[in-house]
């Protein structure tokens, strides 16, 4: 573990890290893509053969109804009562985000928005080195409560061609309208373009490994995506009243998962030495700074996707915050919390792009109409503004069409 002082230059590659471009990469999903979109179902079961090592029939693409209702006989019953508890702290959290239409009225003019769900969303849900069932709730659910109409899953099958049974009742749980079982660029590529059996969607949500993450990134445009997401990241801010125990086992977590950032910036040395004699693992950095002040503002040039304060008045840190995916406050709330079962998705930016992304929410599945109702009298007094701005643009027609109207 390497500890890093405050206004190190090695800091500015922490600051300045971003989604690498990698022109293989690129090239080969751009080939994936553009095969799924000329040959549909086709593509599909020839890179399911190719990359899952399974072979399929394009009618198996979709999991049919029977093989989601045998899914629970392969789960702990137990189960579903957790995921109940899980998904009522979801639905409260997301339950006090306003997404109401509004009109305010000004004599003869109304002016306002109307918020409307998205029609189809589709749900990528990877299950490489393990299957990401608490995805599922975390992304379908903020869909649901934003009121969908149509939601999708697309999940690589493994060995067997099976998809995870787990993900399937969690799935069919939450009123999943489909399930499909194909993973990879080519999943995103036939939810973004659709074929004769994946219906093209208006939103693709979820994380994924670079393939993924490329694929959504060229679909952008085509549909909507949530983000481009790279490796999980932590922050801690703690100092020498903070439990040590709490810090080194919340790292260690962290390790779990590949390539992921791991941070602890503190104000006091022997913490720092004594943090990293029990965490000695390369990934991991130690920030030292001369005071809490400095400690803020590292975390705020991280922008990072979790953020600890285990300080003893973490509030008053919390305050001074102004770009971090989650955050966390004091020795009870670790990163596992808001992963598995807090109420607010785990689905958060990373590489810095806090600084103008925001947490998944219910407002990422809503969008909203302008509305503008003029009356003539209203009309009539902007005319001689509109028809100078107009004017000075050479815009000719749109002059009559004000004209016109009072002809």
């Amino acid at each position: 573990m390497k500890i890093i002082k405050f206004g190190s230059k090695k800091l500015e590659k922490i600051y300045n890290r971003g989604i690498t471009r990698n022109r293989r990469v690129e090239d080969k999903v751009r080939r994936i893509l553009e095969d799924v979109r000329l040959f549909g179902d086709e593509a599909l079961v020839k890179y399911t053969k190719k990359f899952d090592k399974i072979k399929l029939s394009a009618r198996q693409i979709r999991v049919a109804a029977i093989e989601i209702s045998a899914a629970y006989q392969n789960i702990d019953p137990r189960f579903v009562s957790t995921l109940k508890v899980v998904m009522e702290n979801v639905t409260r959290f997301y339950s006090k985000v306003r997404t109401k239409s509004w009109r305010i009225k000004d004599g003869e003019i109304i002016l306002g928005e109307n918020f409307r769900p998205l029609d189809k969303v589709g749900i990528y849900i990877p299950a490489g080195t393990a299957p990401l069932l608490s995805s599922v709730y975390m992304t379908v659910l903020p869909a649901r409560l934003a009121g969908v109409k149509k939601i999708i899953l697309a999940s690589p099958p493994d060995k067997h061609g099976n998809i995870n049974p787990h993900i399937l009742a969690i799935a069919n749980l939450l009123k999943v309208d489909e399930i499909y079982r194909i993973g990879g660029a080519q999943a995103i590529g036939a939810m973004a373009y659709g074929t004769k059996i994946v219906p093209k969607v208006d939103k693709i949500i979820g994380p994924g490994n670079a393939y993924v993450s490329e694929a959504k990134r060229q679909v952008f445009g085509t549909v909507d995506i949530d983000m481009i997401a790279g490796p999980t990241e932590l922050v801690i801010i703690a100092n020498q009243h903070s439990d040590p125990r709490f810090v080194i086992a919340d790292l260690k977590a962290q390790s779990e998962h590949a390539g992921g950032l791991s941070i602890l910036i503190t104000n006091s040395k022997a913490f720092a030495n004594q943090i990293k004699a029990h965490v000695p693992d390369t990934k991991n950095v130690v920030v030292l700074t001369k005071n809490m002040e400095q400690a803020i503002e590292v975390a705020n040039r991280i922008a990072p996707e979790h953020l600890e304060i285990l300080v003893k008045n973490p509030n008053r840190i919390a305050k001074q915050i102004r770009h971090a995916g989650a955050i966390f406050l004091g020795p009870y709330s670790p990163t596992a919390l808001g992963d598995y079962i807090a109420g607010p998705s785990h689905v958060l930016p990373t590489n810095g792009t806090a600084r103008f992304f925001s947490g998944l929410s219910v407002r990422d599945f809503i969008k909203t109409n302008h509305i503008i109702n003029y009356s003539k009298k209203a009309l009539e007094k902007v005319r001689e503004p509109l028809e100078k701005i107009a004017g000075i643009e050479g815009m000719c027609k749109h002059l009559d069409s004000v004209k016109i109207r009072f002809e």
